[in-house]
């Protein structure tokens, strides 16, 4: 296992018709290949969209650290709750949200998460994604994603210049994507204490 030190990533599957579909994109703080605790084989390859830095998690020790530090074993636990209610919702979006929605939650949510370790972003952030991710991550091609930026960006949504988007009105593009950050307004106060 690995911790995500710097840098952006993404978990992805390949189909049997040699299309990908990208599960998630990964930041800096996030843990990669926790799935190898559990399985022999990773259900998802792992790809490296910037310079990374990893560092390494021996998984040998994660009994031991579940035991002597019961918080930490909860932290983990919180994580992969979030992750998969993210999940879950990219799942309910694909199969369920039209293509300017994909694209605006999409957007919403990678801002959200650079802010994460970046206080310094507001409104503006560097997409970091080619329109080909965009779409093995929403479901579209890469036509479509840009027509889907096109038309946000002429309801006055966002605006793009040099590789970076400005999200003009937030509200107008969640309402669009029906969006809810799952990084805020976590309850942790059920966490053990640390020792």
């Amino acid at each position: 296992m690995f911790i995500l030190r710097k840098g952006l990533m993404m978990s992805y599957v390949l189909l049997d018709d040699g299309s990908r579909q990208i599960l998630r994109f990964l930041f800096p703080g996030d843990m990669l290949g926790i799935s190898s605790a559990i399985y022999h084989e990773a259900p998802e390859t792992l790809c490296a969209l910037s310079d990374t830095v990893v560092c390494p998690f021996d998984r040998a020790t994660l009994s031991a650290i579940m035991q002597e530090h019961p918080r930490l074993s909860a932290m983990i636990l919180v994580y992969s709750q979030i992750e998969r209610v993210a999940l879950t919702d990219r799942l309910a979006a694909l199969g369920r949200t039209s293509a300017k929605a994909r694209v605006a939650a999409l957007l919403l949510d990678l801002r959200n998460r650079l802010r994460a370790t970046d206080k310094s972003i507001d409104r503006a952030f560097p997409l970091g994604l080619t329109q080909e991710e965009i779409g093995d991550a929403t479901g579209l091609t890469a036509v479509h994603v840009n027509r889907m930026l096109r038309q946000l960006e002429e309801e006055g949504m966002i605006a793009r210049e040099g590789g970076r988007v400005t999200l003009l009105d937030r509200g107008a593009l969640a309402g669009a994507a029906n969006y809810v950050n799952r990084y805020e307004g976590l309850d942790l106060r059920w966490l053990p204490p640390a020792r």
